[in-house]
């Protein structure tokens, strides 16, 4: 799998499970799901960050996010 794939999808689901954090500690349970969630990843970020052979800087996210949606759209 191409490490930008991975790089945006990690990005993707760690900011979906803010919400999902914040929903489950206002109604009183346990955030599990969540957490299962920003583990998930921070692994996938992780993954990303040590295999790519150049690495990632910050000002080359938005390049990295768009190159990727650019490959699934005709």
């Amino acid at each position: 799998m191409d490490t930008d794939l991975v790089l945006i999808l990690g990005i993707a689901i760690g900011a979906l499970s803010v919400p999902a954090m914040v929903s489950a500690l206002s109604d009183g349970y346990a955030p599990r799901s969540a957490a299962i969630m920003l583990l998930l990843s921070g692994g996938m970020i992780l993954f990303a960050l040590i295999s790519h052979p150049t690495g990632y800087r910050i000002d080359q996210m938005a390049e990295v996010f768009f190159g990727v949606i650019a490959r699934f759209i005709p």
